[in-house]
């Protein structure tokens, strides 16, 4: 049965979709064309319908994971428009962000493989990382100058590398002590 091109449409968001959430819980490598396919409730024979390769899909599923990443911290900021930084910090540093395997930050869950990737997949997460420190460069007030920009950069990196850790330790009760360390050094960072 031949499928309309809004079906074929619908279906290749579908399978992005998936894909960015599947590649967050097991990396790129980490779960092959069947089963991503079968995630998205098609068969392996549609993919090369809907996309060039895997690493093609990949592109698609980094630029999708790091978008839904800055909705989520435009929302956190909605909330609390008197302290943005405050609202995301306490947003990513939170037990529930470091919980989120499928959801969570794109960057946490796929830096290290995105830095094995070609270069496309490189670019969506150059372009996602920029994204991230002009919105923190706003939080902290700064001029856009190489000060400012240093502190986002800074920050961004605190707040990366706690989640990592915290993901990567067994006792929760250290887990938690590296995101509220992060925390506090944001908070010193920015107001410094």
């Amino acid at each position: 049965m031949r499928v309309s091109r809004v079906q074929a449409a619908e279906n290749r968001q579908t399978v992005i979709n998936v894909a960015s959430r599947l590649f967050r819980e097991r990396g790129f490598d980490g779960i092959g064309l069947k089963d991503l396919m079968e995630g998205a409730g098609l068969t392996q024979g549609a993919f090369y319908k809907q996309f060039a390769s895997k690493e093609d899909l990949a592109v698609e599923a980094s630029r999708r994971a790091l978008e839904s990443a800055s909705g989520r911290w435009s929302d956190a900021a909605a909330q609390n428009p008197d302290d943005p930084l405050g609202a995301v910090i306490g947003f990513y540093l939170s037990g529930d962000h470091r919980e989120e395997k499928m959801d969570g930050c794109p960057i946490v869950a796929l830096g290290s493989d995105a830095a094995r990737q070609g270069p496309d997949v490189k670019a969506e997460f150059e372009a996602g990382i920029k994204a991230r420190l002009d919105v923190l460069d706003r939080f902290i007030a700064g001029s856009g100058d190489e000060a400012s920009r240093g502190k986002a950069m800074g920050i961004l990196a605190t707040i990366v590398g706690a989640v990592t850790l915290s993901r990567v330790v067994n006792d929760p009760d250290l887990a938690q002590a590296l995101l509220n360390a992060a925390a506090q050094q944001v908070r010193n960072a920015a107001s410094a």
